[in-house]
């Protein structure tokens, strides 16, 4: 009796392979080809094998998720100087006379845009001057901090509400009420700020969890109309901002509410045992908010990666008929991103009047830490950690561009722009690639843009 024969290479009897071990396969053929085959066409040695210098270089320069992401700022960087330039009528006038002078437009465009974004830099990263003072005895180590201490207090807010945009996203829903849900969060923990008569800590405590319990309030509502109702997020969320937003400037001038030594839309203030402790002391504005930002962003990281409810999220996001097919409630899903989502951007509302930011209620207490929380999440890839380094990128312009308005003259809204400018780049990797003229990363390392999605 003889034994079947076995099966050859392109049989058809042959098992197909997987859909790793073919990208596997196909990656090891690549590289072999790559390693036997010069530039030229013709076979090299296995002694010719690329130097680690020239891999590195190469897989540098390759279209991978962090040099497109580093080039993005560079542009950003470079379109920001040309607004600047333009935008300024003396060196503007430089350019006039380029042809016969062109050393008068070089120098004073230079002047200009290095001045800027030296002192940018200064206002939120670190001041030679103030650091020379401190040693010379002349200045205080405050001044020294004050940078950092600007950066981390603009950025704590928009941890949180990046975090809720990005949790959001990894479930597939589009979260575009953080805003509100933020706006709701100020609200709560305002009122038990000065409403509630606790000692203090418990009355911190009970603060903050208010700020949490109002945004999730304000997140489980667009949740169960997605999910019972099938009604699209997004356009629940941008009509909940607005009632959020205009009950924010009834509630002000309520009595009881209303501060009454003011006859303006203001509230009372809240009180010194609710308020988050400043870590570097009363002259600087660094509060314990940067800390819990930055447990937040460790407890999603968690919840994504490591945790059965993560995996859920993520499979729904991923694919809903094949989580509802493997047995995962999508309604019950649906319904907790948004709870989630909700208690993040309410802890960043929380932040914006228990922290040093503000002390009272105002209609413009929020700001726009919740619209500004959609570009850190898609800066920071809708990953945890990569939001909060996006963060301290938007709080670093924030506060640099405090000073570079007051030193420079630049206007303040020219930072709005750079920040604009970071996302579209970010948002356009065929742009960026296109300018650099970059090389395609290899399949295996090759991320997944954000214009294909997450």
């Amino acid at each position: 009796m003889t034994n079947p024969p076995t099966p050859q290479p392109g049989s058809p009897d042959k098992e197909p392979a997987s859909e790793a071990q073919a990208a596997q396969n196909t990656l090891g053929n690549t590289e072999r080809a790559e390693v036997a085959t010069e530039p030229g066409g013709s076979a090299s040695t296995p002694e010719q094998k690329p130097s680690l210098g020239r891999l590195f270089m190469d897989n540098l320069w390759a279209a991978n998720t962090f040099t497109v992401t580093l080039l993005s700022l560079v542009l950003a960087i470079v379109v920001g100087a040309v607004l600047m330039i333009i935008s300024d009528p003396t060196v503007l006038s430089t350019y006039s006379y380029i042809t016969s002078r062109p050393s008068d437009a070089i120098n004073s465009s230079w002047t200009l845009v290095s001045e800027a974004y030296a002192n940018l830099f200064k206002g939120s990263v670190f001041d030679p001057e103030a650091f020379s003072g401190w040693v010379n005895g002349t200045g205080s180590w405050q001044a020294v901090l004050a940078p950092i201490s600007e950066t981390l207090t603009y950025a704590a807010p928009l941890v949180f509400t990046g975090l809720s945009v990005a949790l959001a996203f990894r479930g597939g829903l589009f979260n575009i009420g953080a805003q509100g849900q933020a706006t709701i969060g100020v609200i709560m923990a305002a009122l038990a700020g000065f409403l509630l008569p606790l000692p203090p800590g418990l009355h911190l405590l009970v603060a903050v969890l208010a700020g949490a319990l109002g945004g999730a309030i304000w997140g489980f509502i667009p949740g169960i109309l997605k999910a019972r109702a099938g009604a699209h997020e997004v356009i629940n969320t941008i009509m909940l901002n607005y009632v959020a937003t205009y009950f924010l400037t009834w509630l002000i001038v309520q009595n009881g509410v209303q501060d009454p030594n003011r006859t303006d839309a203001i509230s009372k203030a809240v009180d010194t045992s609710a308020q988050l402790p400043r870590l570097l002391g009363d002259n600087l504005r660094v509060h314990a908010g940067i800390l819990i930002a930055v447990l937040a962003t460790w407890g999603v990281a968690w919840l994504l990666n490591r945790s059965t409810l993560g995996f859920e999220l993520r499979a729904v996001g991923a694919n809903p008929d094949a989580a509802r097919t493997a047995g995962i409630s999508v309604t019950r899903t649906y319904i907790l991103i948004m709870v989630f989502a909700g208690i993040l951007a309410g802890l960043g509302g929380s932040n914006m009047v228990l922290g040093s930011t503000a002390s009272a209620l105002t209609p413009l207490v929020v700001a726009q830490i919740g619209f500004d929380g959609i570009l850190v999440a898609l800066l920071g890839r809708v990953k945890p950690w990569g939001v909060l380094l996006a963060a301290l990128l938007f709080g670093a312009l924030q506060a640099g561009g405090n000073r570079m308005q007051s030193y420079s003259g630049i206007s303040l809204e020219l930072v709005t722009v750079l920040q604009a400018l970071i996302v579209i780049f970010i948002a356009a990797p065929a742009l960026v690639k296109a300018i650099f003229q970059l090389r395609a990363a290899r399949a295996a390392r090759l991320q997944t843009s954000l214009a294909k999605g997450w």
